[in-house]
């Protein structure tokens, strides 16, 4: 049986209510196919991507089974990240609301277990927990399990690939064999169905179609580019379609950690999110990346589902990902909320045919598109600038600005037009044109040589005395330098930040001003030593 309303379900009327409070009114795919079939009593894997609402799909039969008069633990609900359980139990308050009697409770590392332990003891229906968590308190038995009547596996393969599956089959093993349990992930890889058939009871398979996957709302562009020139094809897109927040995937933490420091080195403000960090760390990156700190995530896959934030524009594919279901998982991080998403596949060689199986997997068509030129990227720029300054001028208050110009003009030295002096202004707003880059593969004798100079040609590379000790980023080196010295962010070459000191590329012609602008000033609190680098330094 498949509902085709909530209406439609024979639940209590409360739980309805919430539902209709929460703006709900037909059910997601996943939803109008596993509701009732859990609610029957029947295991399930339920396979559908993130985002298309499998919290409810569980949520609403477990408030549903659960006695409200009888104050042990009931239900358990594991999630591979303390960001996913915290959301869970707040879906399931939710849901919740008008249901007296019922206590839920989010238990995860990180967080003083003293507290968690104080909120069991009064008695708690319904555990939403991270796995290391979950068996700590089982083990100092704060967590009683021998009523619980259904288990509940979300993101059950990320679980496993942040190697929790011991963790996992300690906890079932610990809870009655009479029980309902219910999977449910985004992909089945074969440790998975090795679970199911361990751990569940002639389990019911539920999986959205394939056609279901594919978000109607996103473009979706793949560019045809070499491995050596992605991260210039990245910087040129990012210039001009300017996303207000952009995710860009990488098959491997290594090479997220890489893009970063490459990005940063750019200019941009960027940050990693992967299996490596510690939880404090992801909710750091993630707090920056909601508040627009960082407009650029890179991640991985592993990290990538926790990511909920409605105003990603961009989604880039930086790495094709391995699996045709992760395609359709990472370019869902945008298009959220009805709005309109943008995602760029890079591939090249053997990848044109693993694009092809995405192609068919999805049912859509991945559409050509050229890299941006310089030329591109400055009218972008040009055209935002201008934009600024109508903006600037519809406002008024220009008063003091018009007396300058109009003091400028009347020197007997100034013997130019008003569109002279404008466009003596934009030059310096703007910075030097760039010279057009042929993207091509560099012949690898040269890159030895650019590689051995120790700079760019036409570059000078300084050392600075301050770096990852004094929690300096790439951000603040670029600011100082542009802001001291006068001369546009842009122009400014690789940022290499070590422990104790710093790297960074300037013009050549500019190097001096730069040593002299610089010395002497702070960053972050920390006097300034800049000099041109020597090798033996590093």
């Amino acid at each position: 049986m498949e509902i085709k309303r909530f209406e439609d379900l024979d639940i209590n009327q409360n739980i309805k209510k919430a539902i209709a409070e929460m703006g709900f009114e037909e059910p997601s795919p996943i939803q109008a196919k596993s509701i009732p079939v859990i609610l029957e009593g029947k295991d399930v894997i339920g396979q559908a991507q993130t985002g298309t609402g499998k919290t409810a799909a569980f949520s609403i039969p477990i408030l549903e089974k659960i006695d409200p008069n009888d104050r042990s633990l009931q239900a358990i609900v594991l999630c591979p990240t303390r960001e996913l359980a915290i959301q869970v139990s707040q879906e399931i308050r939710k849901l919740a609301k008008y249901m007296q009697g019922i206590k839920t409770l989010p238990i995860y590392g990180g967080q003083p277990i003293d507290r968690q332990i104080k909120a069991l003891k009064g008695g708690v229906q319904v555990i939403i927990g991270t796995p290391g968590r979950t068996i700590d308190h089982i083990k100092r038995k704060t967590i009683k399990p021998g009523n619980v009547k259904m288990v509940v596996l979300d993101e059950a393969d990320e679980m496993l690939d942040m190697g929790f599956r011991e963790d996992i089959e300690t906890i079932l093993e610990n809870v009655p064999e009479e029980r309902q349990t219910t999977f449910f992930s985004a992909t089945m890889p074969k440790a998975i169905l090795e679970l199911t058939k361990k751990y569940q009871n002639e389990p019911e398979h539920i999986k959205v179609v394939r056609k279901e996957l594919t978000v109607e709302n996103i473009k979706q562009y793949y560019i045809e580019t070499r491995a050596s020139n992605k991260i210039e094809v990245l910087s040129r897109l990012i210039d001009v379609y300017n996303p207000k927040l952009s995710v860009v995937f990488c098959n491997t933490k290594k090479g997220a950690d890489e893009l970063v420091g490459e990005l940063q080195g750019r200019g941009y403000f960027a940050d990693a999110l992967h299996g490596d960090l510690k939880q404090v760390q992801r909710d750091i990156v993630m707090d920056k990346f909601r508040n627009g700190t960082i407009d650029i995530l890179v991640a991985t896959d592993v990290a990538a589902r926790g990511i909920d934030v409605d105003d990603v524009e961009c989604v880039f594919n930086f790495d094709l990902p391995q699996d045709e279901e992760y395609y359709v998982h990472r370019i869902g991080r945008t298009g959220r909320a009805g709005r309109e998403g943008l995602s760029f596949s890079f591939v090249y060689g053997r990848d044109m045919r693993k694009m092809k199986d995405i192609e068919r997997y999805t049912k859509s068509k991945l559409e050509k598109h050229p890299i941006p030129t310089v030329g591109d990227v400055e009218e972008k720029k040009v055209g935002a600038f201008f934009e600024e300054v109508k903006r600037v001028a519809n406002e008024g208050k220009l008063s003091k600005q018009i007396q300058w110009l109009e003091n400028f003009c009347e020197n007997e030295d100034v013997d130019y037009s008003m569109v002279d002096i404008a466009a003596a202004l934009l030059k310096l707003a703007m910075g030097e044109e760039e010279k057009e880059e042929i993207i091509e593969e560099k012949p690898k004798k040269n890159r030895r040589k650019e590689e051995s100079s120790g700079a760019k040609e036409g570059m000078v590379r300084l050392f600075i005395n301050v770096g990852k000790k004094q929690r300096v980023q790439a951000k603040d080196i670029l600011g100082a330098i542009a802001g001291e010295a006068g001369i546009p962010g842009k122009t400014i070459g690789t940022i290499d930040i070590y422990d104790k000191f710093t790297f960074v590329e300037v013009p050549k012609k500019k190097a001096k001003t730069v040593i002299e602008k610089m010395k002497n000033k702070k960053i972050k609190g920390n006097k300034l030593n800049i000099e041109k680098a020597n090798k033996k330094k590093k």
